[in-house]
């Protein structure tokens, strides 16, 4: 009992400790902490030191840091040219995120005579702290949402593990902190743990609240504002989310004010475009653009390149509890099931449906909050005890084969790209490089 009780209260603690030690390993010693920032990181993160430090959205910089840090394994240029132009391809939302934590490592780097170039030692360490804190805040949100629905103190606890270890979620804190993602996913927990206090007693602190999040999440992905449209989900009926939507109808003065806040929030990418360019808008994307007309869903979801079921089956076992809200509050499973629908949609409709270097589906971290309540639903479908022991048993299963695939996918066993069926199922739980038949294949980068 008395290790129960320890573990509802420090079950996220224990867990940001575990990440702790295993980014302190992998990430901060000899020369693995010049990893941190790679990709698409790179751009998100440029815009702090431009900032700060260079006071040149033009990126001049990026040639001599990339000569004053060489590693040609992870040589990324962001910057795009438009209107005779540099620009960064990315949005700032991200360099807005981590912009604390980068500001902390300024100042450490000017007190203790470390170079102040935004990219030495301190810099980076503090992005990699910067992602588990806020996977620790998404983590406590989504306690938060789960108490509220009515979860027990146990069930909590498993979900929260399961959610960190048995998905990718722990590879992009801990090994990629410089992508979008893992700000996402807190920021998106917490605009859905206010969007339940909102329908449960509509305020105006309320209305400001989700407004500015979701300018916030919009910034950092514009693709994941769709998140609003689970807004009748989370109201839970009908009623309720006709009450809501009237409240802002009735109370003007707060809404409008909630709207100049998410405009404002999303005009500083629009203000940094005018900087760069001269024009408040940019097409920093380019050729890559959604293809509407020929989404790629099956691919998405069962490819063994990258398919969300493949190498996330935790998110494919808990849409069994659809079913439960089928059983219990059509609404909600039409509404959920509408926004899944819709959320497949738009993001398998990318151009680069597999979303380039990826361990499973990266894009879906931002809605591992939604994953979440699926197991919870889930487990309330389950009545009898054996039926919960084999789902527990399989959810500890899929926690393993992940972190085996997170290892292999570290050490190139699983490749970021270039995987197939022949190659997933040769290389299935191997550990060894040495008698891995396809090394040279997945050394390949």
């Amino acid at each position: 009992m008395m290790i129960k009780k320890f573990l509802h209260k420090y079950v996220i603690l224990i867990i940001i400790l575990i990440l702790i030690v295993c980014a302190s390993n992998i990430q901060w010693g000899k020369n693995s902490w010049k990893n941190i920032i790679k990709a698409d990181g790179k751009g998100y993160y440029a815009y702090l030191p431009a900032i700060f430090i260079y006071h040149d959205l033009n990126f001049s910089f990026f040639d001599s840091i990339e000569k004053k840090y060489p590693n040609p394994n992870i040589f990324y240029d962001y910057r795009v040219v438009n209107n005779e132009r540099i620009v960064d391809k990315y949005f700032a939302g991200t360099a807005l995120a981590i912009a604390p934590f980068f500001l902390v490592a300024h100042v450490i780097s000017n007190l203790m005579g470390i170079p102040t170039d935004g990219y030495s030692k301190i810099y980076l360490i503090l992005i990699s702290i910067a992602a588990i804190i806020y996977l620790f805040i998404g983590l406590f949100y989504l306690k938060n949402l789960l108490q509220r629905y009515g979860a027990s103190n146990d069930l909590i606890s498993f979900i929260l593990i399961a959610i960190t270890f048995a998905t990718n979620i722990f590879y992009y804190t801990v090994c990629e902190p410089a992508l979008s993602h893992i700000y996402s996913f807190t920021y998106i927990t917490i605009l859905l743990y206010n969007m339940h206090i909102y329908f449960s007693t509509p305020t105006k602190q309320s209305v400001f609240i989700i407004a500015a999040l979701l300018g916030i999440i919009t910034l950092i992905r514009p693709p994941n504002s769709m998140i609003i449209l689970i807004a009748p989900f989370i109201a839970g009926n009908k009623k309720i989310f006709s009450d809501g939507i009237n409240y802002l109808k009735t109370n003007l003065l707060p809404t409008i004010v909630g709207a100049l806040f998410f405009l404002l929030i999303i005009s500083i990418q629009l203000l940094l475009y005018k900087i760069q360019t001269g024009n408040f808008w940019v097409d920093s994307y380019g050729n890559e653009k959604f293809n509407w007309a020929d989404p790629q869903m099956i691919n998405f979801l069962f490819s063994y390149k990258k398919g969300l079921f493949i190498y996330t089956p935790l998110t494919f076992i808990t849409l069994l509890g659809l079913y439960k809200l089928f059983k219990e509050n059509k609404f909600q499973f039409f509404s959920l099931s509408a926004f899944l629908f819709l959320l497949l949609y738009v993001l398998s409709s990318w151009w680069n449906w597999w979303y380039g270097g990826s361990f499973s589906s990266r894009v879906c971290i931002e809605y591992y909050a939604i994953v979440a309540l699926l197991m919870y639903f889930t487990f309330n479908l389950l009545g009898s005890i054996w039926g919960r022991i084999t789902y527990f048993s399989l959810i500890i299963g899929l926690l393993l084969i992940c972190q085996i695939q997170t290892y292999q996918y570290r050490y190139y066993f699983i490749h970021w790209e270039k995987m197939d069926k022949k190659h997933y199922w040769n290389t299935f739980l191997r550990l060894n490089m040495e008698t891995n038949p396809n090394a040279d294949l997945l050394y390949q980068l």
